[in-house]
């Protein structure tokens, strides 16, 4: 029997041996987490904008890094990433998979954007130079980084980015495998009917089979 790449690859465990149900409300907990800091670090900041607004001077530029404009579009991503994540948590848990699919659907989309990031990368490899100017003075190894040869940086940083790309791909296929997971206990859980000619008979589930009690047996037979 031949079977279809996705069926090769699926499979209803995932990290630490525990269920693609649990790995997905881990996971969307997770992501909840990080967003809701940042959430919060960006209203920090609008509240207080002395203290943490970034001047462009530190940075050498003449545009300011943050502006109150982008912090608030930055606030709105991370409440729709809240949002999103919340989604999947609760889609995974009380398994509706309608409700899985915006946060999978975010998770192809970063994956294609920091593929992207690698393409670019091996494209204009001078690109990680001019990032290097970038930093400030005061920037933790930055005279060491920028000894290195231009095809090292490259190396590592496209080491660094399949790493990351790998990671990202394996919790794609756990979120994947748990909305097919959750969509084949939908389909068997339709109930099915059987026609003839004449009548409409509908046949009970599984679960419901299972539920009924065995009869005893029928009496022996005897003969007079």
């Amino acid at each position: 029997m031949m079977l279809s790449p996705w069926d090769r690859w699926y499979s209803t465990s995932c990290c630490l041996c525990c269920h693609v149900r649990t790995g997905t409300v881990i996971l969307g907990i997770w992501y909840m987490l990080i967003n809701a800091v940042v959430l919060l670090i960006l209203l920090t900041a609008l509240g207080d904008p002395d203290q943490y607004h970034l001047t462009s001077a530190e940075l050498a530029n003449d545009m300011d890094v943050m502006d109150d404009a982008n912090m608030c579009i930055a606030s709105a991503i991370s409440l729709l990433m809240i949002l999103i994540c919340g989604m999947a948590t609760y889609g995974a848990y009380k398994q509706h998979a309608a409700w899985i699919v915006p946060f999978l659907c975010y998770q192809i989309f970063d994956f294609a954007l920091n593929t992207l990031v690698a393409v670019s990368i091996v494209v204009y490899p001078n690109t990680i130079q001019d990032y290097l100017l970038q930093l400030p003075d005061n920037f933790p190894y930055r005279d060491e980084i920028m000894s290195l040869s231009n095809v090292c940086l490259v190396l590592i940083v496209l080491l660094f980015i399949s790493c990351i790309l790998a990671f990202k791909a394996y919790l794609i296929a756990c979120v994947w495998n748990c909305y097919r997971y959750v969509t084949g206990r939908g389909t068997t859980e339709i109930l099915v009917y059987v026609t003839t000619n004449d009548t409409t008979v509908l046949l009970p589930s599984y679960d419901d089979t299972l539920a009924v009690p065995v009869k005893g047996a029928p009496p022996p037979y005897t003969t007079e």
